[in-house]
């Protein structure tokens, strides 16, 4: 089927038209120059033989939504919205020069940039998730990367608020990245549906091609659309992919909605339990921050850059901030740290010993100004501390081994991280967790808390012995 002719760009005053940038159902996108002030834009015009009113509903509801989203570093960022003077609206957007669309299928990407990139995209569905807003056509091509090579989450176009998603509007699908109760017409698309999306794409990523496509073979949309709907997941094919990411994308792309991440958040600290595991510095967690964070008086340009679970700042997030603004206040010191003696004019030099006394204080202030800002009055650092299991209790029992613990306070957002005989499984909020095993197996288990992206310290470890009595039940 032949492409259609991108249509006539408009005449925008202020703007220079210079190229072509893509062509969609709805759209065309040109590049233009902007004249004040002078940078390239991308700007989206609706095609006039579909603008009706319903069309135009739509696209004023997207530029109101991306401009509502569009401070999230992750979002694209849009400028302003209007109509053209031959009556097509149009969306003026910052210009990025490439997609991850272009470039996940001729090059392998590594597992950090993988990583990193799932982490930023999926805050930035958290973020539109606590505003109500689900994307719905979350993928690889609408991953677009800044000119400092910044993932940024574009095409809100069929985005629909979370109190309209459980209607089944009739809306363009990307069916590789699709969920199967969206492509089975039950659901426009729910928290659930865009955790699957999100899986699919990082698989993407890794694979160099969607999760359900057969090198070779048959991938029509009819081949695509009945194994989505099997969700039989295999692996990447990548042999650095650890087993642990294997099972987290497996887990975001269940058949069952309900067995999925139950949020794009606990997707999130999945990902930063794999960067961790793979010894790789965590990507923070990029979600709006609570109105108490707003007023802190430490490091506000970093209000928006990390945050836990329900917009809680990271504590050791804090202790950093702390101390670079520390070391601001010591820098300023240091340059102040000769004095003029008016009599003489000659300069005197502050004691080592004063000057360190000054040092203290200034750390002292600013470490007392973050904790009344957080209300962590009873933690000097300024942190919580991740609770300890205590109590793993094990035991065997028909060809497999049980370990089980109390909950030591778990919080929103918080998970365990259970290691048996040396490997790591899947991050979970169940106390307790059940391996197979045979006779004569020594099965070992610890059990941590993961908080805001960081384990706690791991449980002593519990052993079983599986002994399987023959003469049971003669």
């Amino acid at each position: 089927m032949s492409r259609r002719l991108p249509s006539t760009p408009p005449n925008l005053p202020g703007f220079a038209f210079i190229r072509v940038l893509g062509s969609g159902g709805f759209a065309d996108v040109f590049l233009y120059e902007q004249n004040m002030p002078r940078r390239l834009v991308a700007v989206k015009v609706l095609l006039a033989e579909v603008v009706n009113d319903e069309l135009r509903q739509m696209f004023q509801a997207e530029a109101n939504l991306m401009a509502q989203l569009s401070s999230h570093p992750s979002i694209l960022t849009v400028y302003q919205a209007s109509v053209a003077a031959d009556g097509r609206p149009y969306l003026v957007m910052e210009y990025c020069s490439a997609s991850l669309g272009q470039r996940y299928r001729a090059v392998q990407l590594p597992i950090a940039e993988v990583l990193a990139v799932g982490v930023r995209i999926a805050s930035a569905v958290e973020t539109a998730h606590r505003q109500g807003v689900l994307h719905r056509d979350i993928k690889p091509s609408n991953i677009l990367t800044t000119a400092y090579g910044h993932p940024v989450l574009s095409d809100f176009g069929i985005a629909a608020t979370l109190g309209q998603a459980e209607s089944s509007d009739a809306i363009g699908l990307s069916i590789p990245w699709s969920a199967p109760e969206v492509l089975h017409d039950e659901v426009s698309g729910t928290v659930a549906s865009e955790v699957w999306s999100l899986g699919a794409t990082v698989y993407s990523l890794l694979a160099g091609r969607s999760p359900f496509e057969v090198p070779g073979g048959d991938n029509g949309s009819g081949a695509l659309m009945a194994r989505v709907d099997k969700a039989k997941i295999t692996p990447t094919g990548r042999a650095d992919v650890p087993k642990d990411l294997e099972a987290v994308l497996a887990r975001a792309m269940s058949r069952n909605p309900s067995a999925r991440q139950s949020s794009a958040l606990e997707f999130v600290r999945d990902l930063q339990s794999v960067e961790e595991g793979l010894g790789l510095t965590q990507t923070p967690l990029e979600v709006v921050m609570d109105d108490w964070a707003l007023t802190t008086a430490v490091d506000l340009d970093e209000r928006t850059r990390i945050s836990g679970a329900h917009g809680v700042a990271a504590p050791p997030a804090r202790r950093r901030r702390a101390r670079g603004a520390a070391a601001q206040g010591a820098t300023q010191l240091g340059a102040d740290s000769r004095s003029h003696e008016p009599s003489t004019g000659r300069s005197r030099t502050i004691p080592p010993t004063t000057r360190r006394l000054a040092w203290g204080i200034s750390i002292v202030s600013v470490l007392l100004i973050a904790l009344v800002g957080a209300g962590a009055y009873a933690v000097i650092q300024g942190t919580r501390s991740i609770p300890v299991v205590t109590d793993v209790q094990g035991f065997a029992d028909a060809g497999a081994v049980t370990f089980a613990w109390d909950d030591p306070g778990l919080q929103s957002g918080d998970a365990y991280v259970v290691t048996v005989d040396g490997e790591r499984l899947p991050m979970q909020r169940e106390s307790r967790v059940t391996v197979p095993a045979e006779d004569g197996d020594h099965v070992c288990a610890s059990v941590a808390v993961t908080r805001d992206g960081k384990s706690g310290a791991p449980s002593a470890e519990r052993c079983v012995d599986v002994v399987i009595d023959i003469d049971e039940g003669a």
